[in-house]
């Protein structure tokens, strides 16, 4: 009977011992490093970074310990310079459609990258008309910019804010000389930006 309760307590004891001894190796883990196996595309211990600041590596070497620091660089901002028709804002009224070229490019880069992107798009106007209905006018052509990359395979998730400005252009959009606020087509424009991790 001894025998018996000794066997009992021992069987009782490995799992306890087994589950104490994970908690603490995954203590010492590092849990912002995951890994990512079995996926051809995806060359064996390339890094990337997440859009919440994890760190990815296809193939682990020694463990998350001897990964290098999570680091991630945005892309550099689109700035699309669409030449709606007057007052207008769907796609097919688009009078240089020559320009989308720019935005496929942007969407293929954005497709061929492993790491989840957090997109922003901003429409802006020039002075004419009043304030209020160009910012009605600027969200809606930031809406067909939104919408034609979703057609082209972006995830609608990956597009976490479209917003329409008028001629009141924040600070993270001010790229480049945009002139004088009247008639100026410099104005006219769709910006997409890639918000860093922890924004």
């Amino acid at each position: 009977m001894r025998h018996f309760n000794a066997l009992r307590t021992l069987a009782l004891a490995i799992p306890a011992a087994a589950a104490l001894s994970f908690n603490a190796v995954a203590q010492d883990l590092d849990e912002t490093y995951w890994y990512a196996s079995g996926d051809p595309t995806v060359p064996d211990g390339q890094l990337w970074a997440t859009s919440y600041g994890e760190c990815w590596q296809s193939a682990p070497p020694d463990g998350p310990t001897n990964l290098p620091p999570c680091q991630m660089e945005v892309r550099d901002p689109l700035v699309l310079r669409l030449q709606f028709a007057l007052d207008r804002f769907g796609i097919d009224d688009i009078t240089n459609p020559q320009a989308l070229a720019e935005l496929d490019e942007y969407i293929a880069d954005v497709k061929a990258t492993p790491r989840d992107e957090r997109l922003v798009i901003g429409g802006f106007t020039d002075k004419l008309g009043t304030f209020d209905y160009n910012m009605v006018l600027s969200e809606n052509r930031a809406a067909t910019v939104r919408n034609y990359m979703i057609d082209q395979g972006i995830p609608p998730g990956d597009i976490v804010r479209v917003n329409g400005y008028s001629w009141d252009v924040p600070a993270e959009y001010q790229i480049g000389d945009l002139g004088p606020l009247e008639n100026n087509p410099l104005r006219r424009r769709v910006v997409i930006l890639e918000v860093p991790p922890g924004m």
